[in-house]
């Protein structure tokens, strides 16, 4: 299998960028905007957002830019009668509304990205399949595309983007194309708890990133499928390594358990493909969990309405401030609500050098977070 060689290095200095810049005030300052619902002025409660940090200029102006979005688990999935947009997906609303601020800002060229785990349908595909017509976020600005990263895509190889560090699980990831073809990286989240790493947050969206050819349960093992399906199981438990080709595991012999293992690969995927624009959509969304409850599920998650969005330069002092709001201590330990099987992902991404997760060391620009605290139940 060949790959995009031209940006192996992107994980170590995209890495000591970022590192470096979380030192900065202006990484760790994290901005919290109100927004109560969809059908008002989204872009620009956006905008507002942005302004807070001191515009989003500098970083997008003449790049490349791209938007991974929180689109996990099946197209088709409801909880009841409720479109995902509203309880587990990133609400196309926000995602335009971003779109439009970047492209104003100067940004060349948008990408809105996400990997699907169950068909390489183009992206737009699965908007239509999940009840939205694309054509309201391509219009958003001159300059926007999408494609679905769960598989190859239009390219001819993956990319392989080095873990800077050598990594805690893996050394390596290969990634569609799309996730080294760009100069800045986003990841937009929807505002949701996880079973497995406590937070469903912008760290954890870029979990999703990974290609289902690769790293999900109908990967190739002699080398990549021709298309993604299944969950990415060999993250959560090891059962397997990536296909061949492919960088396998540091140490195999390690720890099976999901709780050390999702943590640390999700730190491994954000030191090889660094976020430099965090943003979480809790406008709406749902308690309990991450994706619609199976049925005869005791889990029911809640459909709520936080009315909030965030944004920031580190994911992890954007992740610690949004979790604050959620009712949840940033700096809790294994054990502790809402990490009660699993080590904290914000614990291990401070200590690679990714950002702040103390909300006293964060500064918050806008709304104060005890003004806009949601709390979510703690999982049972």
């Amino acid at each position: 299998m060949t790959h995009i060689r031209r940006r192996d290095l992107l994980g170590v200095c995209g890495g000591a960028w970022l590192a470096g810049s979380a030192r900065g005030a202006a990484a760790a300052r994290v901005s919290v905007v109100r927004c109560p619902s969809y059908s008002g002025d989204v872009l620009a409660a956006v905008g507002g957002l942005f302004d807070q940090l001191g515009g989003v200029d500098r970083l997008a102006a003449g790049k490349t830019v791209a938007i991974k979005i929180d689109m996990s688990g099946s197209v088709r999935a409801r909880n009841g009668f409720t479109p995902a947009w509203f309880t587990h997906w990133t609400h196309p609303a926000v995602i335009a509304a971003v779109a439009h601020h970047l492209s104003k800002a100067g940004a060349k060229r948008i990408r809105i990205l996400e990997s699907s785990q169950e068909n390489d349908h183009p992206l737009e595909d699965n908007f239509l399949l999940g009840g939205w017509d694309p054509d309201q976020i391509l219009k958003a600005a001159p300059n926007v595309e999408m494609e679905n990263t769960g598989a190859m895509g239009g390219a001819h190889s993956y990319a392989r983007l080095n873990v800077a560090g050598g990594g805690l699980i893996y050394p390596g990831f290969d990634f569609n194309h799309s996730y080294a073809e760009c100069d800045v990286m986003v990841s937009l989240a929807k505002m949701k708890q996880s079973p497995d790493t406590g937070v469903a947050l912008t760290m954890k969206n870029m979990l999703n990133a990974a290609p289902g050819t690769i790293y999900g349960d109908a990967a190739g093992f002699d080398g990549p499928s021709a298309k993604p399906f299944g969950a990415l199981s060999m993250f959560r438990i090891g059962n397997r390594q990536p296909s061949s080709g492919s960088p396998p595991e540091r140490d195999p012999e390690s720890s099976r358990d999901p709780g050390y293992r999702l943590p640390r690969v999700n730190v491994d995927i954000l030191r090889a493909r660094p976020v430099h624009l965090a943003i979480v959509d809790g406008v709406e969304t749902q308690t309990e969990l991450e994706a619609p409850a199976e049925e005869g599920s005791a889990l029911a998650p809640a459909h709520v309405r936080p009315g909030v969005l965030m944004a920031g330069f580190s994911p992890v002092s954007t992740d610690a401030i949004a979790m604050q709001a959620m009712g949840f201590d940033p700096m809790a330990r294994r054990g502790q609500d809402p990490f009660l099987t699993c080590d904290n992902t914000l614990e291990l991404a401070e200590a690679a050098g990714l950002g702040v997760r103390d909300p006293g060391k964060i500064e918050v620009a806008g709304a104060r977070v005890d003004t806009i605290r949601f709390p979510f139940r703690g999982r049972r």
